[in-house]
């Protein structure tokens, strides 16, 4: 068994099975790929793959458990050289974020301004989706860090820390009845037809939910993972917008009439999160105190030892966080 079927392994896994993919990203051709593979599954004495002719059409049960541990023992391989580039070249390295749009359009860039003018070598990869295309890019190892809010459950295999709090905004076109109340009702928004995000696949919706206990079903138009599409469309007259209150724009936005939401639904918290095993260098650790000022390297080192997520909630129930 060498580290390079493991690579080639790997590679296949984190590009769905396509051969193609996979050996462009490794630098090499789809037969040596092939081949490499075939070595391996004989010497294991099992199928890795369930092949339609040269195809890969899925993952057998055991390898399954092959490629969860070829993933781990890589990443710990990375966190032995990481080690070697934490001395050897402290400023240099990569830096990988899997976020959503709304941290990634308007919470982000601030941040990585500052980031980038004190790590100007650090190369910098910024991937947007929704929770569950985050948390498959946080099981493939392709992040360092993931930023996102609620759906922890997604995340199991990660340290989660919480980096600030917000509060949900209802944006209306100025001419929109709701525009001139100051405090809307939940009756009163559940009137109009809503636009607002996509709601997660594997959670309750704390939207949802609010409407639920009050005897109310909501009219959903449409949803967005994209904080300026909602926003678009309630321009366009297709409903109220529910949207999170670091998105919205004062200059941008002017032409929508913005109604606080804090009354009517409950406070979130965005969180940061890197894997539980992984190794972080000198310039991550910068990065956490940039998100959030409140995570140092001794808290952040301190929630990293802990053994479950409990723990680290514990660890950070006196903080006081931010709000946004």
């Amino acid at each position: 068994m060498k580290i390079q079927q493991l690579r080639f392994l790997a590679a296949v896994a984190q590009n769905d099975l396509n051969l193609t993919a996979a050996a462009s990203k490794l630098c090499t051709t789809q037969p040596a790929v092939s081949k490499q593979l075939k070595l391996l599954e004989e010497e294991l004495g099992f199928s890795i793959f369930v092949r339609k002719g040269r195809m890969f059409t899925k993952i057998t049960p055991p390898g399954e458990r092959v490629i969860e541990y070829a993933l781990r023992l890589l990443r710990e391989a990375q966190n032995i050289k990481c080690v070697s580039e934490e001395f050897s070249e402290e400023g240099r390295g990569t830096l990988s974020i899997g976020t959503t749009h709304t941290q990634a359009r308007y919470v982000l860039p601030p941040v990585i301004q500052q980031f980038r003018a004190k790590f100007p070598q650090v190369q910098f990869h910024l991937h947007q989706g929704t929770s569950e295309q985050i948390a498959e890019m946080a099981e493939t190892d392709r992040i360092d860090f993931a930023i996102a809010t609620g759906s922890q459950q997604l995340f199991l295999k990660y340290v989660l820390l919480p980096c600030y709090r917000w509060h949900r905004r209802i944006v209306v076109p100025a001419d929109h009845p709701l525009a001139s109340t100051k405090k809307p009702t939940l009756e009163q928004i559940a009137d109009y037809p809503i636009v607002t995000y996509v709601f997660s696949l594997t959670g309750p919706s704390s939207l949802h939910d609010t409407f639920a206990r009050a005897g109310l079903r909501p009219d959903i138009a449409l949803t967005a993972r994209d904080a300026d599409i909602i926003k678009t469309y309630v321009r366009l007259g297709l409903g109220v917008g529910i949207v999170a209150e670091v998105a919205i724009d004062a200059e941008e936005d002017r032409d929508l009439v913005s109604l606080s939401a804090a009354h009517l639904f409950p406070v979130h918290t965005t969180w940061i999160g890197f894997p539980r095993d992984g190794l972080l260098r000198g310039y991550m650790y910068e990065f956490l105190s940039l998100v959030g000022p409140h995570l140092t390297a001794r808290l952040v080192d301190r929630a990293a030892s802990c053994r479950t997520q409990l723990e680290v909630d514990e660890l950070f129930a006196d903080v006081d966080l931010p709000m946004r």
